[in-house]
């Protein structure tokens, strides 16, 4: 039986009215208290760019997003290559496709309002459990028991679960469920991430200054920088691939855009072999390629060994653009590949 300890919600609330991280996303509580509306959409857009992405990588790209599209009708009725393109970099590709099918929903499905409860938002695409909690909970302060990594470790120590990762989630969801109260549920979701990035963090967590420090069952314990528990990862397998780069004598370079469905799905990218322990080196049209060097890259359940050919046309076959702007739409791994071949200034 589940037994829940002294830590309140109101003490939690009493830290984070004083401590609140300053995010361009957020709004703070003493402005929150004043009556300040929060937007649903720029909730909803930083809680899918934040999506295993840190903080301080997404500043920068909700900056740029909510500048060229500020409102969820902006985003919708941009072009879906130019939505991908401003992603490119960010990673977890899927995220931009959903994202763009999302905001076309909410304004053909939703006269452009996203809806204010859990359910109607889990039928957007894109939108997950955690997600549709976290804009439940921040945009219309719902009381929706909002589950991150943060949250996730803060429940483990104060409840002292040993139970390890992933079977533990179910048990930290009802907890979490338990803790998230009537009152500013929408504060309290943020107020539990924020303790968990600042203070109760991975390693070293810095119990003496917690405002639950008295109620954690784990730093009683002693074990609070050992949970959340989690099974032993399983080693990546590598797989191996060929990119084909064909340039003309002015700079530019043959570009392609990968199947919507897949890895990088609807990504610009540079012609490549399939991604597999023995892939077929057969280039994509006869040409007087080279072999330039390797490039490396690692995606979240492979390691990926990409050999890089190149070759030099007087007239490229196809699309093509200006090897730099090329690089900066297209994912990281084929940045790499045409940063090896750019010559050194």
């Amino acid at each position: 039986m589940i037994t829940t300890p002294r830590a309140s919600a109101s003490d939690l609330l009493d830290w984070y009215d004083r401590h609140a991280r300053d995010l361009p996303w957020r709004v703070a509580p003493a402005d929150r208290a004043r009556g300040v509306v929060t937007d649903p959409y720029r909730v909803w857009l930083s809680e899918i760019m934040l999506q295993q992405t840190t903080v301080a990588t997404v500043k920068a790209y909700f900056a740029k997003f909510t500048r060229l599209w500020p409102t969820v009708g902006a985003l919708a009725a941009a072009p879906r290559e130019d939505v991908l393109a401003e992603w490119a970099g960010l990673g977890y590709y899927a995220r931009a496709r959903n994202l763009h099918a999302c905001a076309e929903a909410v304004v053909r499905d939703h006269d452009g309002i996203f809806p204010n409860d859990e359910k109607a938002l889990r039928e957007l695409p894109g939108v997950g459990p955690y997600t549709a909690a976290a804009i439940a909970a921040i945009a219309f302060d719902r009381p929706a028991a909002v589950m991150d990594g943060n949250v996730e470790r803060v429940m483990a120590r104060i409840f002292a679960v040993e139970t390890e990762l992933p079977d533990a989630k179910p048990e930290l969801r009802e907890l979490t469920a338990q803790m998230t109260p009537e009152t500013r549920p929408g504060d309290y979701a943020q107020a539990v991430m924020d303790l968990g990035a600042t203070i109760c963090t991975p390693t070293s967590p810095a119990c003496g200054i917690c405002p639950w420090r008295e109620p954690c069952a784990a730093r009683a314990k002693g074990i609070a920088d050992q949970l959340p528990r989690k099974k032993p990862k399983k080693t990546k397998p590598v797989r191996m691939g060929h990119a084909w780069v064909a340039m003309d004598g002015e700079g530019h370079v043959l570009t392609t855009t990968r199947p919507d469905k897949g890895l990088l799905g609807g990504m610009l990218a540079v012609p490549t072999s399939e991604w597999s322990d023995d892939p077929d080196p057969v280039p994509p049209f006869p040409a007087d390629w080279r072999e330039v060097g390797e490039v490396r890259h690692t995606f979240t359940h492979f390691h990926l060994r990409l050999v890089v050919h190149l070759a030099t046309l007087d007239r490229l076959p196809g699309p093509s653009r200006a090897l730099p702007q090329a690089a900066a739409a297209m994912p990281t791994v084929f940045a790499k590949v045409l940063k090896l071949v750019t010559p050194a200034p």
